[in-house]
C-alpha cells in the first residue's frame, strides 16, 4: 500500500472517531441534562424574605425559647413577692362549723379518776387573727380575737344547753433569742436573687439571639450552598455545549470534553445535596421562630458590619454592672455567711421566749361574753444547753467555716474566669471583624479571577484544568467568606451577651421587663 493510500485512510478512520465521539457525547449530555434545577428568576413568588435582624425579632417574640424563658422570669417575680408579703401582716379567719360528738369518751372527773361517760354535743369555734413578722428580731407578734360556743345536749331541757367563751383580744409575742434571724438574711439575699433573674432574663434574650443567627447562618450557608451548585451547573452545561461545538471542529480532545461533562455530572450531584441541605436547615430555622406555614424562606446576606470601638477596660466594667453572675457572686457569698450563722446559733445555747396577754370571759348568753372580761396572762421561757454532745457542736461548725471558705475561694476563680472570659471575647470580636475585611477582599479578587479564566478559556488562552481550578477558589472564597461573616455575628452577639451593653446604641441592655 502506498503512503498516500496509508494517509488517507488514517484520515478516514479519525474522521469516523470523531464523529462516533460527537455522537456519543451529544447523545449522553441529551440524556443527562433533561432535569435542569430551578434558577433565581424561577423561585416561589410566596417566597418569604428575611434579614438576619428580622430573624432575631421573631425569634425574641415567637421561639418557644423566648416563651420559656418569659415563664420563668413570671416564676420568679412571684417568689419575689412571696417574699416581700412576708415582712407585711398576715390577716386570716380561722373557724370550725361545727365539731360534732355523740359517743362514749373517757372524760376526767373531779376527782380526778377517768371514767368513760356519753357525750353528745357541738362545738363551734371563729378566730380572726393578725399576725406581723418582726424583721428586726426574727420573732412574730400576733392580735387574736376568738369565740367560742359549746352545745351540750346532754343537758336537761329546762337547763341552758350551750355556752360560750370569747377572748376578744390577745396579743401574743413568740421570739427566738440566740437563733439565727431567717428575715434579716431574706431581706438581703432575696433581692439579688431577684435582680439576677431580671438579668438572667436579657442574657437569655441575647443567647436567643445567638441561637436565632446559628440558625440563620446554617440556612444561608445551605442557600448559598444551593446558589454556586447551580450556578456551577448552568456554567458547566453552557461549557460543554460550547466543548461539543469546538470538538465537532477537532479544536479540543476527547478527554478535555469528557472532563468538561464529568464536571457537569458532578455539579448536578452536589446541586442534589444543596437541595437537601437547605430543606433541612429551613426546617429548623422554621420550627425554631414558630413558623406554620410551607412557604420558602430567602435569607439576606448581612454584610453590613457595624462600626464601632469597644474599649477592654469600659466592657469589662460593663460586665460587672450588668451580668447575672455577678449578682449570683454577691448571692452565694451572702449565702455562705448565712449557713455560718445558722451553724453558730444552732451550736450554742437556744431559747424561746413567748409572751402572751389578753382578754377572756365566758357566759352562757353571747350578749355577756364581751362583758366584764378578765385578764389572761401567759409567760413561757424554753432554754437548751448542750452539755455533752461527743465533739457534735464542734464539727458541725468546723464544715460550715469550712463550707464557708471553700465558697469563697471558689467565687474568687470564679471572677477571675468572667473577667478573662470578658477580656477574650472582646479580643476575638476584634480579630473576627479584622478577618471580615480579609475574606471579603478576597471574595471580591476570587468572583474577578473566575470571570477572567472563563473569558480566557472560552478564547482558547488556557485549559480546563485552569478554569476548574479558578471555580473550586471562587466556590472556596465564597464559602469562606460566609463562614468568617457567621463567626463575626456570633462574636457580635457574644459581646452583647458577656456584657449586656450595646456598644453600637452605647446603652445597657438591661430594660424595663415585659410585663
Amino acid at each position: 500500500m502506498s503512503t498516500k493510500q496509508r494517509v488517507a485512510r488514517t484520515s478516514r478512520t479519525l474522521s469516523f472517531f470523531w464523529v462516533w465521539g460527537f455522537f456519543w457525547v451529544a447523545f449522553s449530555a441529551a440524556g443527562q441534562t433533561k432535569e435542569l434545577p430551578l434558577l433565581d428568576g424561577q423561585e416561589d413568588p410566596n417566597t418569604r424574605r428575611l434579614s438576619l435582624v428580622e430573624v432575631i425579632k421573631m425569634a425574641k417574640e415567637l421561639s418557644p425559647s423566648y416563651q420559656q424563658a418569659l415563664t420563668q422570669l413570671e416564676n420568679r417575680t412571684w417568689q419575689y413577692q412571696t417574699y416581700k408579703s412576708n415582712y407585711l401582716p398576715q390577716l386570716k379567719l380561722n373557724a370550725t362549723l361545727p365539731d360534732y360528738t355523740k359517743s362514749i369518751n373517757p372524760i376526767v372527773q373531779p376527782s380526778g379518776n377517768i371514767e368513760f361517760r356519753r357525750q353528745h354535743v357541738a362545738t363551734t369555734y371563729t378566730e380572726l387573727a393578725l399576725s406581723q413578722n418582726i424583721g428586726l428580731t426574727g420573732g412574730v407578734v400576733s392580735v387574736n380575737s376568738n369565740l367560742k360556743r359549746i352545745d351540750d345536749f346532754m343537758r336537761p331541757s329546762n337547763v341552758s344547753r350551750h355556752s360560750y367563751s370569747s377572748a376578744p383580744a390577745v396579743v401574743t409575742l413568740s421570739q427566738p433569742i440566740f437563733r439565727s434571724n431567717y428575715l434579716k438574711w431574706d431581706r438581703r439575699i432575696e433581692p439579688l436573687r431577684y435582680e439576677e433573674a431580671k438579668r438572667s432574663f436579657w442574657e437569655e434574650m441575647e443567647r436567643i439571639s445567638i441561637r436565632a443567627t446559628d440558625l440563620y447562618f446554617s440556612q444561608l450557608q445551605s442557600q448559598i450552598g444551593f446558589d454556586i451548585a447551580s450556578k456551577n451547573v448552568a456554567n458547566n452545561d453552557t461549557l460543554f455545549k460550547i466543548a461539543q461545538a469546538r470538538f465537532y471542529q477537532a479544536k479540543i480532545s476527547v478527554n478535555e470534553l469528557l472532563q468538561l461533562e464529568l464536571s457537569l455530572l458532578t455539579s448536578r450531584q452536589s446541586l442534589e445535596q444543596a437541595k437537601l441541605d437547605i430543606e433541612t436547615s429551613t426546617l429548623r430555622l422554621r420550627s425554631y421562630l414558630g413558623i406554620t406555614d410551607d412557604y420558602p424562606i430567602r435569607l439576606s446576606t448581612p454584610d453590613a458590619i457595624p462600626q464601632f470601638e469597644v474599649n477592654e477596660a469600659f466592657a469589662l466594667e460593663q460586665a460587672k454592672e450588668n451580668r447575672s453572675r455577678m449578682v449570683g457572686l454577691k448571692r452565694e457569698e451572702l449565702e455562705a455567711e448565712r449557713n455560718m450563722a445558722q451553724a453558730e446559733g444552732d451550736a450554742g445555747v437556744n431559747a424561746n421566749l413567748y409572751l402572751q396577754y389578753g382578754l377572756v370571759q365566758q357566759s352562757n348568753s353571747v350578749g355577756e361574753v364581751y362583758q366584764d372580761p378578765s385578764e389572761q396572762q401567759r409567760v413561757v421561757m424554753t432554754v437548751s444547753v448542750p452539755i455533752m454532745d461527743w465533739g457534735r457542736t464542734k464539727s458541725k461548725l468546723g464544715t460550715a467555716r469550712a463550707n464557708q471558705k471553700l465558697v469563697k475561694a471558689n467565687l474568687e476563680q470564679q471572677r477571675a474566669n468572667f473577667e478573662q472570659d470578658v477580656y477574650l471575647q472582646i479580643k476575638r470580636f476584634k480579630m473576627l471583624r479584622e478577618q471580615m475585611k480579609i475574606a471579603q477582599q478576597a471574595n471580591g479578587l476570587a468572583e474577578r479571577r473566575f470571570l477572567g479564566a472563563r473569558d480566557r478559556y472560552l478564547s482558547g488562552k488556557i485549559g480546563i484544568l485552569e478554569l476548574n481550578q479558578a471555580a473550586t477558589e471562587r466556590d472556596s472564597a465564597r464559602r469562606s467568606y460566609v463562614s468568617n461573616l457567621r463567626n463575626f455575628w456570633d462574636a457580635y452577639y457574644n459581646v452583647r451577651l458577656q456584657t449586656l451593653y450595646d456598644f453600637e446604641m452605647n446603652q445597657p441592655l438591661v430594660l424595663p421587663l415585659p410585663f
